[in-house]
């Protein structure tokens, strides 16, 4: 994740502590010192929705084998023991799985930061004042467009009414919830119109989250926008937070699955705030780009570790089998032990690039799924030639 409001105004929200942490860029196995990564889990595949671009391929059906009860209960006290900062439950809609508040109040007492990716549509008075008392710290609710064109990627009409109803009833009992809109080529001309959502209902933060070519989104390359619409896109996400900060308004506005996004954001500042975008050059350093399977790491509905969501083709075990600081830690696997030190193993582009340090050879699922290589360059990166050191 790139915060974007820290990097141009240095607000201080949880994330950036462990974004940004002194020492995180030379952690191998956590996100800081003695610490393990966050963990997605996607708790159940089953969800009561089917959008177009699910990495997990979720549907409304039952699947059989998920990790019971016992046995998350037991994975969670694993990953109370590696020190995992935060366990992000997802799905599928982990909000469907009828064991959901058992498991997160249970990673609560444990002293796990508990938060939730949701498409919203579950979330009625009485389900958010439980995610309230249990002590989630965050849930984000996924919309991908106003109205019918959201419908119309959730798979469901009133997709849209109903996330927005469990936003405001989440903002109704005083917890922390945002946004989640995943960018492509049927919703950028909404991206004023969700910053102006985020103003009327006043919901505190936003993650603008690039396309990953994974799940049902294999079939969306052709869908992604293009490198001079991103540049756009970025454009207007820096416009857009910059203005309600000068009005007051504070937002934590991120973006996810692209770290050019930073050296863009840093280029930019450095052309009309040279003081703050060596404030923007300390803080991207010390957090070191994309560290999947490094800070972040997915463990799916029956247990397989993965370097996060949008790789489950590549599986590193089971928690079923093995502690899950194990596996983490074992770097036999030649993914899971090359992602930990990526740099001589990058291709392309990315092997050249003068901000690899800062980028950390961006997403990886994207480069496997365009040219069937791992570690072949990042083909959503649209940073000119020139801007890398080639031209």
């Amino acid at each position: 994740m790139i915060s974007v409001s820290k990097l141009l105004f240095g607000s201080e929200n949880f994330g950036d502590r462990l974004r940004y942490s002194h020492d995180s860029c030379r952690q191998v196995h956590g996100t800081h010192g003695g610490h393990g990564p966050v963990v997605v889990w996607n708790v159940t595949r089953t969800c009561n929705l089917k959008c177009i671009h699910c990495y997990s391929n979720s549907d409304a059906q039952k699947y059989t084998d998920e990790m019971n009860t016992d046995e998350g209960r037991q994975f969670l006290r694993h990953l109370a023991e590696f020190k995992v900062p935060v366990v992000l439950f997802s799905g599928g809609e982990p909000l469907a799985r009828p064991d959901f508040f058992q498991l997160a109040s249970y990673a609560r007492q444990l002293g796990l930061r508990v938060t939730i990716s949701t498409n919203g549509t579950l979330i009625t008075p009485d389900v958010a004042r439980k995610i309230k008392d249990i002590g989630v710290g965050y849930v984000g609710i996924s919309l991908d467009g106003i109205g019918e064109n959201n419908d119309r990627f959730r798979g469901r009409k009133g997709a849209f009414d109903a996330a927005l109803k469990g936003i405001r009833h989440c903002l109704e009992v005083g917890q922390k919830v945002g946004l989640r809109f995943t960018i492509n080529r049927h919703n950028i001309n909404e991206l004023n119109d969700i910053f102006d959502l985020l103003e009327e209902e006043n919901i505190p933060r936003a993650c603008f989250y690039h396309l990953v070519y994974s799940g049902r989104a294999s079939d969306m390359k052709d869908e992604d926008i293009t490198h001079e619409e991103t540049r756009a896109v970025l454009d207007l996400i820096m416009e857009r937070t910059e203005d309600m900060h000068r009005r007051g308004l504070q937002k934590e506005i991120l973006t996810v699955d692209n770290h050019a996004d930073a050296v863009y954001i840093y280029l930019k500042l450095k052309e009309k705030d040279p003081r703050r975008a060596e404030r923007a050059w300390q803080l991207l350093s010390r957090n070191g780009g994309n560290r999947s399977g490094i800070a972040i790491g997915q463990v799916d509905w029956y247990g397989n570790v993965h370097a996060d969501q949008f790789t489950q083709n590549h599986t590193f075990g089971n928690v079923r089998e093995r502690k899950f600081s194990d596996i983490w830690t074992d770097t036999s696997h030649p993914i899971l032990g090359g992602l930990k030190n990526r740099k001589p193993l990058l291709k392309g582009r990315c092997a050249v690039c003068r901000w690899l340090d800062v980028c950390n050879g961006n997403f990886r699922a994207r480069a496997e799924a365009v040219y069937n290589d791992f570690w072949m360059e990042d083909p959503a990166c649209y940073l000119t030639d020139e801007e890398i050191g080639l031209g």
